[in-house]
């Protein structure tokens, strides 16, 4: 059934107006569509998955403090952040350290090797958790040390695409200060990328460190804070990407141009008609 139209006696004159509302109308029509297209196409190929920790495709050395001054909360994070690396299946290596640092599992090992680590760091009802290293562990702690053998792991393994991921408060012994310092600029230079977990760390620790890597390098340790059964939060800045949004806000304009620019032209019904 075809809608009423208006009779006229003049179409000639209104020949040129539709044939530009034609145009326009095909073309808002098209960069609506072109829009919409694109916009799909970078929603397909935004990733969904769980993000890690570690850089993509990289091969990481967890290196884990162990220290004394470790505390409740800091196993619970510790546990979140190795349960987090099995989810992600990353490959890893793992040293663990408190004076002096010890290889644990080298570059490459599939992430469900960490499990056992998990159970060990897991406190009984009251104190910390009793693993094989704690009487070969003392007070003072050296990050330097742990650091540059997680670099020599890496150098040793040939692995191109290194990572490193720190666990620990930072908090050094006061004469590996300047040594620490000096490794993460080292490894800032280097090809190796560095992550940080800052457990319960203090305020001056936490700057000498940001000093040297930026703010980049660390991640929220509440991320990490749940227990087995709950989800792993990883803050990756979760925000949609930026050209998705500009693209669906170009299809909406075409659209909303569309319906102003070029509708039907709307006739006001004559007083008194049926």
């Amino acid at each position: 059934m075809r809608s009423r139209a208006v009779d006229t006696h003049d179409l000639a004159a209104l020949r040129r107006a539709t044939i530009r509302a034609r145009i326009l109308r095909t073309l808002l029509a098209v960069g609506a569509l072109v829009a919409l297209a694109f916009a799909a196409a970078s929603a397909r190929g935004a990733d969904v998955r769980v993000r890690s920790i570690l850089p993509s495709g990289s091969t990481g050395v967890v290196v884990l403090d162990l220290s004394l001054s470790i505390q409740d909360t800091d196993y619970r994070r510790l546990r979140g952040a190795l349960r987090h690396l099995i989810e992600v299946d990353a490959p890893v290596g793992l040293v663990i350290f408190s004076d002096a640092p010890y290889e644990l599992l080298p570059p490459g090992t599939p992430a469900r090797e960490l499990q056992p680590i998990i159970r060990l760091l897991t406190p009984p009802e009251r104190g910390q958790p009793v693993n094989p290293w704690s009487d070969a562990f003392r007070a003072g702690t050296r990050i330097s040390a742990a650091l540059l053998l997680a670099r020599q792991m890496l150098e040793r393994d040939k692995v191109s695409d290194g990572s490193i991921l720190v666990l620990s408060d930072l908090e050094t012994a006061p004469e590996d200060l300047q040594a620490l310092l000096r490794t993460l600029g080292d490894l800032r230079a280097s090809a190796i990328t560095v992550r940080i977990v800052p457990l319960s760390a203090g305020r001056e620790a936490l700057q000498n460190v940001r000093s040297v890597l930026g703010e980049e390098a660390f991640a929220s340790p509440t991320a990490f804070e749940g227990e087995p059964g709950e989800p792993v939060r990883i803050e990756s800045g979760g925000a949609l990407p930026g050209v998705l949004i500009a693209l669906g806000a170009l299809c909406l304009a075409a659209l909303g141009a569309h319906e102003r620019l070029a509708g039907r032209l709307a006739v006001p019904r004559p007083e008194g008609a049926a």
